[in-house]
């Protein structure tokens, strides 16, 4: 059955097509298995929450009758904006608007503050914002701030910076001052954040849901740590097979699109209720009782998120914990992700999951955000594959923000595999932060440093090192195996092309999140020089004799072997001192590698690197090459058990008995449309 819905009807109907529904939530209310909820174009001020599930064999869809056409959105239009007087008579560029609360309901974004585990910012910021055709304007901190407008100098924009907002209650009246510099907001487009949420189930299980093509915005959502219920505008809320496809998200003051874990109350936000348990440690238990409460293939997971626009967003363009496995995240846009950078923690990136076991990022296109892709806690069966990220680094307008996050491309963290990285071009200044084991790297372009080698893992606490002991899984199962700390290396490095772009600074340690990270700036493998190779490695263990448990305790706990091979370094990128078969050129600054966008938003690559490769050439890397993950003892192979052979390409494109390094079978390719 399909059930129409149109915001612009004469009167409220049934949902037939001669007389449809005003809101798609009293769609949502009825649509059962096999309905499809048609939404023609218009803006629908409103949280749609739905009740039923499909099922495998019949979907529920909800689906943009235009692509784009509906608009969800947490907002409301507010036209009657008064100018402010200072108090001593003079003029401003403020005007000033009075909200009754009860338009909020039970949830009122201007008073509620952004916060909890894994938040670090010093400044208190709400979940609403004011927006100016459809911008979000800065909060400030104070009246007198907002008056004086002034550039927020951590902001990755600072020319619209100076637009500001500022909020108090009086009575029963959010009081909103906006300094709009030279606009008169009753001209304008001018929006207030009302709702929490867009399209959120409020129960778990409603699973085998799709969405398709709606613009989807300006939501206040909450903060979304790892331990705690994960808010976002758009999401399953812990259920199973959803497609959330070809939309545009954007706007989310915290996530744009939530595919994580559900409500627990007695590990929701632990650490900042009760302090009493490490913050890791509520982690761990976080993982456990999610096994207790259904965390299961059979249960959670297996969703697809694709051709979406995702931008905007002051947290996570898509974040998640556990409730994203066996997902397949392709062929989405997401920028400006944390630009304000008016919220900072541990949470924030273009994407940010947790557990991503079995996760596919592919044919993504992540750039100008805080991060790209962080994969912290459980990276097992991962794959990050055929996706472009660039400019994921700081601006050097902007200044640090206290308690905000380094910035790099890919982030992995104390994981300990399979996580695989495969024929992508990673163009920022940190290409990888590295503070995990069991990582491989195959046929990337990679023009920053691969950091935090060694470190970030663990917390020196009253002087004595505390391991962040972290979980494994049975292969492609969520069921937990073990628990062990990193050990560091097991890393392989084949086929990649390595470019020094950047300059190499002093190598400073300093702590993030509280954990010790060296940030190299050296582009290359050198950084694992002291790591050993695989024959060093097992020459310890005497398999087949006799061992002494104790003595062999050593090695238990060393760091574990890297293989490299068949890689390119070129302007004074440095190589793993056991490498055997690589290209080397040590001539800083003959080669150039350019990202050149035109007028449409196509980028391709500006590069001579393909001119000094000349022949050489390694052979077809495969699952075989690569081998099995230390601790968890599984392969690197596709989620359903069978081999990968990398004999395609950044495109597609076959790739030859003799392949050249780096993400594109021949020269040729490099000059293709990236994206």
């Amino acid at each position: 059955m399909t059930i129409y819905v149109n915001a612009a009807a004469p009167k409220q109907g049934n949902g037939s097509k001669e007389l449809p529904f005003k809101h798609i939530n009293d769609a949502a209310k009825i649509a059962m298995p096999g309905d499809t909820v048609l939404v023609a174009p218009g803006i629908y001020r409103e949280y749609v929450n739905p009740v039923h599930a499909g099922t495998e064999d019949a979907r529920i869809t909800y689906k943009s009758e235009v692509p784009l056409g509906a608009v969800i959105t947490g907002g409301e239009e507010v036209k009657d904006w008064k100018p402010y007087v200072a108090a001593d008579g003079s003029a401003t560029t403020v005007w000033v608007a009075r909200i009754n609360n009860g338009v909020f309901g039970d949830y009122n974004p201007y008073t509620t503050v952004v916060g909890g585990d894994w938040y670090f910012a010093t400044d208190k910021r709400h979940t609403g914002s004011v927006y100016l055709n459809n911008r979000s304007l800065y909060e400030a901190l104070t009246l007198e701030e907002c008056i004086a407008g002034k550039v927020y100098e951590p902001s990755w924009e600072p020319e619209y910076s100076i637009y500001k907002w500022y909020a108090e209650q009086e009575g029963d009246e959010t009081v909103i001052y906006a300094n709009f510099q030279d606009k008169n907001p009753n001209e304008e487009n001018v929006e207030i954040n009302v709702r929490r949420r867009c399209f959120f189930p409020d129960k778990t299980g409603v699973s085998y849901i799709t969405v398709q093509g709606f613009k989807i915005n300006k939501a206040a959502t909450t903060w979304a740590p790892p331990a705690a219920f994960q808010d976002g505008m758009i999401g399953p809320h812990w259920s199973k097979c959803w497609i959330i496809e070809d939309c545009e998200i954007s706007d989310s003051k915290c996530a744009g699109i939530s595919i994580g874990k559900y409500y627990d109350p007695e590990n929701d936000h632990y650490f900042t209720n009760k302090h009493v348990k490490s913050p890791t440690q509520m982690e761990r238990d976080a993982v456990c009782r999610g096994q207790y409460h259904g965390w299961l293939k059979e249960n959670v997971g297996s969703h697809i998120i694709r051709r979406n626009h995702i931008y905007h967003c002051e947290q996570g363009g898509i974040i998640g914990r556990m409730g994203c496995v066996f997902s397949i995240i392709e062929d989405n846009h997401i920028h400006n992700i944390n630009n304000m950078q008016e919220l900072g923690g541990a949470e924030i990136a273009g994407i940010k999951l947790h557990a991503a076991i079995d996760v596919i990022f592919r044919r993504n296109h992540i750039h100008h955000s805080t991060m790209g892709i962080w994969c912290d806690w459980q990276a097992q069966g991962t794959r990050i594959t055929q996706n472009l990220l660039h400019d994921n680094m700081r601006p050097e307008s902007a200044s640090s923000l206290g308690g905000g996050m380094m910035s790099q491309d890919i982030f992995v963290e104390v994981g300990h595999g399979p996580t695989l990285i495969d024929n992508n071009v990673l163009l920022s200044k940190a290409s990888l932060r590295i503070a995990t084991q069991g990582v491989a790297m195959v046929h990337n372009l990679i023009l920053g440093a691969l950091t935090a080698v060694g470190g970030g893992t663990d917390n020196e606490v009253n002087g004595k090192n505390q391991p962040r002991y972290t979980p494994y899984h049975f292969p492609h199962r969520t069921e937990v195996m073990g628990f062990m700390s990193i050990l560091h290396g097991d890393n392989r490095f084949y086929n990649n092309i390595f470019v020094q772009k950047w300059p190499v600074v002093a190598v400073e340690v300093k702590e993030d999140m509280g954990f010790r990270m060296a940030d190299n700036q050296e582009v290359g493998t050198a950084v694992w020089d002291e790591y050993p190779t695989y024959d060093e490695w097992i020459s310890h263990f005497e398999i087949g004799q006799p061992a002494n448990m104790f003595k062999l305790g050593a090695y238990h706990f060393d760091h574990l072997p890297v293989w490299s091979e068949g890689n390119a370094y070129f302007n004074g990128a440095k190589v793993w001192k056991h490498e055997q078969n690589y290209l080397l050129d040590e001539e800083a600054g003959k080669i150039y590698v350019n990202l050149k966008e035109d007028a449409d938003g196509h980028c391709c690559l500006d590069t001579n690197v393909y001119d000094f490769l000349g022949d050489f050439k390694d052979g077809i890397i495969t699952s075989d090459t690569l081998g099995e993950a230390f601790e968890p003892e599984e392969r690197y192979e596709n989620p359903d058990g069978t081999d990968i052979i990398f004999d395609s390409d950044y495109f597609g494109d076959h790739r030859g008995v003799a392949p050249i390094p780096g993400p594109f079978a021949s020269a040729e390719g490099a000059k293709k449309v990236l994206w």
